[in-house]
């Protein structure tokens, strides 16, 4: 049927009143039937009141401590049974017309188990924007940096539940470990060179406040998957997690 759901979007979130809205507000406005579980970790800053505003479109939420992003992604997606799958966190964005210009990629191209796109990022304290780094796919490229933006991917349910879902033993590098395991099981993913997310970049972000723990996990997920690690990461990556971390600290002081 037409209006049977195409997607399945997980919304994890914890304390992301001030983002909820407009991450729902952008996935409801997409143009393809979906189907929206979002998992919230037990939120006390408000979110509840956003939630219960948009309780009617939501095919599911709940609002309890969990065990983690990870597990609270695979709970949403495994409650759902739509054909394709996703997830959106509380703080990102789709792109008008997002969702669909991923699905009609996965259908261009049967045999890819994952369509990604391009996504922009948005300092919210500055405004700034500038595209996240992507690039179509290659291996040895993904070995030497993560080139899949993880709001601006759309998954077939199959491939997902070929290898398990999501990790949830990882915290910061869940979605690359993913990309990684896709690759591994079920071939090469498809490249859209259009922008089609958001990902929003403050200060609560885990990659802006752990980006030690991010590179030591970043690092052990290479040398599982590639077997071994890419000279480029000991010489550029550790210099690149400290200058960050000051830039940071630098920004945190001034506001």
């Amino acid at each position: 049927m037409a209006d049977q759901p195409l997607v399945t979007v997980a919304v994890p979130s914890f304390n992301q009143g001030r983002f909820l809205d407009e991450a729902l507000t952008s996935i409801f406005s997409q143009d393809i039937p979906v189907e929206v579980y979002l998992m919230d970790g037990g939120s006390t800053d408000g979110s509840l009141d956003v939630i219960r505003r948009w309780e009617s479109k939501l095919s599911g939420w709940r609002s309890h401590a969990d065990d983690g992003q990870a597990s609270a992604i695979n709970e949403g997606i495994g409650r759902g049974s739509a054909p394709y799958v996703c997830w959106l966190n509380s703080d990102d964005l789709f792109l008008p017309g997002g969702l669909s210009r991923l699905l009609r990629a996965l259908k261009d191209e049967p045999t890819a188990p994952v369509a990604y796109g391009r996504a922009l990022n948005v300092a919210e304290r500055t405004g700034a924007r500038s595209p996240v780094w992507t690039e179509p796919f290659s291996e040895h490229r993904l070995a030497l940096r993560c080139i899949v933006s993880q709001p601006a991917t759309l998954i077939r349910r199959s491939a997902w539940e070929g290898v398990g879902g999501l990790d949830a033993r990882l915290h910061m590098v869940m979605d690359y470990d993913l990309w990684w395991r896709l690759y591994r099981s079920k071939g090469a993913f498809h490249y859209v060179d259009d922008f089609v997310a958001v990902n929003r970049e403050h200060e609560q972000t885990k990659t802006s406040s752990l980006r030690r723990r991010h590179y030591d996990e970043a690092i052990s997920t290479v040398r599982k998957h590639y077997g071994r690690v890419p000279l480029k990461w000991w010489l550029a990556q550790p210099y690149a997690v400290w200058y960050k971390a000051l830039l940071n600290r630098i920004a945190n002081r001034r506001g």
